[in-house]
């Protein structure tokens, strides 16, 4: 079977037309070439959001940083809380009161040799399962319902 190319011998354009094969001429240049000349009509159509800013970007100052760490990583934390005074030993169990070291959410991944009791913000339902939290934002958000008051009629 004899290749395209071989095909084509004799045949001035090779079934391109003319200056077809070369580059990206017939096409008015690769991807968003000429978006802001000649192919305008077609970014107003396609893509109307393509130049100018777009948004904002919120300054470092003002965004809360939050500071996560993991069940696993508590033993390991021991020596900074130990010097950070957030750490209380009752019997077996470690009591740590995470918001000292700058720590708001507590994270279910890994294990712990020990029991620990601790103070953070927010646990996450995976991390309550292996350590108990003794504070955290879901209990301070659970509000007791009210009754509803029967309609008079």
């Amino acid at each position: 079977m004899p290749s395209r190319t071989r095909k084509f011998r004799g045949l001035r354009t090779h079934g391109r037309g003319i200056k077809a094969g070369r580059g990206a001429g017939k096409q008015g240049g690769r991807g968003n070439a000429g978006l802001h000349k000649y192919k305008f009509k077609s970014m107003l159509i396609y893509a109307p959001d393509h130049f100018g800013r777009h948004g904002f970007k919120r300054p470092a100052q003002i965004v809360e940083a939050h500071g996560a760490v993991n069940v696993g990583e508590l033993d390991a934390l021991l020596p900074l809380l130990r010097a950070a005074k957030a750490v209380q030993e009752e019997g077996d169990a470690v009591v740590a009161d995470l918001s000292k070291l700058g720590i708001d959410r507590l994270l279910g991944s890994g294990a712990t040799e020990r029991p620990w009791k601790v103070s953070v913000t927010h646990a996450t339902e995976r991390a309550r399962t292996k350590v108990t939290v003794l504070t955290s934002e879901k209990e301070k958000a659970a509000k007791p319902e009210a009754k509803k008051a029967p309609k008079a009629a």
